[in-house]
C-alpha cells in the first residue's frame, strides 16, 4: 500500500519537529531559537524538498548538519 501525500507530510512534519528538539538540546539553544534556525536554514530546503535523501538521515545528523551551517554563516558574517 502507498502512502498519501498526507500521511507523508505527516511523517515529515514530526521527523521536522525531532530535528529541532536534537538541536535545541545539543546546542543548548532554547526550542524557539531552534525552530527560527532550522526553518530560516538551507538545511530545512533539502530536507522538506527532499534533496539528496536528506529526509532519510538521522535526526542527529541533521542537527549536526544545521550547527555547521549557521557556523559556517557566522564565518562569513566576519
Amino acid at each position: 500500500m502507498k502512502a498519501s501525500p498526507e500521511s507523508r507530510q505527516i511523517i515529515l512534519d514530526m521527523k521536522i519537529s525531532r530535528i529541532i528538539k536534537k538541536y535545541a538540546e545539543r546546542y543548548n539553544v532554547s526550542l524557539e531559537e531552534a525552530m527560527d534556525t532550522y526553518y530560516s536554514s538551507i538545511t530545512a530546503q533539502l530536507v522538506e524538498e527532499r534533496i539528496a535523501d536528506m529526509h532519510c538521515r538521522s535526526d542527529g545528523y541533521l542537527a549536526d548538519e544545521l550547527w555547521l551551517e549557521v557556523q559556517k554563516n557566522k564565518e562569513k558574517k566576519k
